[in-house]
């Protein structure tokens, strides 16, 4: 049996149960034919799926979304945009302080199976990834004893109180405070203008641990929620392949890349960002590990500029990991071309031999989009160029198996002849 199959024969079994459950909450009445993405249980619907909705239905609502043929599918955040629903139960129930806190269980329950909470050596961490832990508009980070809340969408600003106090509740007083971090995020998305501001608590003055690495996060000022927690497992890996070699790292933000090669006995390493006080908190972070003078240099210019005045063979190791090229389909192409560029520079300037981390955390260019840019850049450099292994997310960053798009980090681990 398919699963179109197998969903069509349970859901009447669901709805018989569910529709005993007294539910006031507007509706959204799908096209026919559109219920299939639903039923695969893909956590969007997007506008034009839509036939009608509740009058004066407000962005952050909560909805029903029924068929043509009048049967309950979903409940979700309503949006007046192209993601009309971002769907958070198949399940009829209420989204209330117990729905909230039951989700952001599950998420935690998730990161001590991944022995993430309590570990002495790695203490920060994503506790909740959107769509991944099925809280899609919501990311929850922690470091240490502080929490970062961003919202991605209307609907779960409005819940920030109640998913903050779900969460300083499952922790048990481990939390010193939870900050909320929404106003660029939320702007974006929906355009409306909130500020950011401290939930509970207010201590900002935070080190992180990871793999036994100190790092200063500036949870207020840095960009997203401070650190790049993605790349956690890809930090250690890249650190394995630095000893004894000399490293350069792109777009380096506060040096997380750095510490590791340090820590594992590259020969020098070098780290290259655009922002100045990325680039102090680099040279910071690199101090309270141990590590300083010539062996690591921070340079605040421009990556491509840095690229194509530096000396061929000056580094064996170099490490790409920009920010994301494309923020929409539209700019999907020049963003291929831009990897396909930025790579091709620094194979033809990468020493025989050298090992090359080169990532891409554009949502909208698949890994094979990906592949096929980091491909021409290969045929471009004229280098032999093999690869070594792909490399994706951490698994503090699930990814729901019914919606692909979760997954945005791609990498790959080349060696350049």
């Amino acid at each position: 049996m398919n699963l179109i199959a197998f969903n069509a024969n349970i859901r009447p079994i669901i709805n018989f149960v569910t529709n005993f459950v007294a539910m006031d909450y507007p509706r959204v009445i799908l096209k026919p034919g559109k219920e299939v993405p639903v039923l695969r249980f893909h956590p969007w619907i997007f506008s034009g799926a839509i036939a009608s909705v509740s009058e004066n239905l407000q962005d952050g609502a909560i909805v029903e979304v029924f068929g043509s043929n009048g049967k309950y599918l979903a409940s979700g955040h309503f949006q007046d945009s192209s993601i009309a629903v971002k769907i958070l139960t198949f399940e009829r129930q209420p989204i209330d302080r117990q729905f909230w806190y039951k989700q952001v269980r599950k998420a935690y329950s998730l990161r001590e199976g991944l022995n993430l909470v309590s570990n002495p050596d790695t203490n920060c961490y994503r506790l909740v990834h959107n769509e991944g832990d099925g809280m899609p508009g919501l990311i929850v980070d922690v470091y240490d004893s502080v929490a970062v809340l961003q919202a991605h969408s209307a609907g779960m600003y409005q819940a920030r109180q109640d998913l903050a106090e779900a969460v300083m509740q499952i922790y048990g007083g481990k939390l010193s405070g939870i900050y909320d971090k929404s106003s660029e995020s939320l702007f974006k998305n929906t355009g409306l203008r909130v500020q950011n501001g401290w939930l509970t608590g207010g201590s900002s003055d935070v080190i992180a641990a990871e793999h036994g690495c100190k790092f200063v996060v500036d949870i207020e000022g840095g960009q997203k929620t401070g650190f790049f927690l993605d790349q956690r497992e890809n930090r250690k890996k890249a650190g394995l392949y630095a000893r004894g070699r000399k490293v350069l790292n792109m777009f380096s933000y506060t040096g997380g890349f750095s510490v590791y090669a340090l820590k594992s006995g590259a020969e020098l390493v070098h780290s290259v960002d655009s922002s100045a006080p990325a680039c102090k908190l680099a040279e910071k972070n690199a101090a309270i590990n141990g590590f300083g003078g010539d062996r690591h240099l921070v340079f605040a210019t421009d990556a491509r500029q840095y690229l194509e005045t530096m000396k061929q063979g000056e580094y064996d190791m170099i490490i790409l990991d920009p920010p994301a090229f494309a923020k929409n389909t539209s700019s999907r192409h020049n963003a291929i071309r831009g990897y396909t560029s930025l790579n091709a520079s620094a194979m033809k300037k990468i020493a025989a031999g050298g090992i090359l981390f080169t990532f891409s955390c554009s949502q909208v260019v698949s890994r094979e989009q990906f592949n096929a840019a980091v491909a021409a850049a290969a045929i471009e450099s004229g280098r032999s160029v093999r690869v070594l292994e792909q490399l994706g997310q951490s698994g503090d960053h699930p990814i729901n198996i019914f919606q692909p798009e979760g997954e945005y980090l791609k990498g790959l681990v080349l060696r350049v002849d």
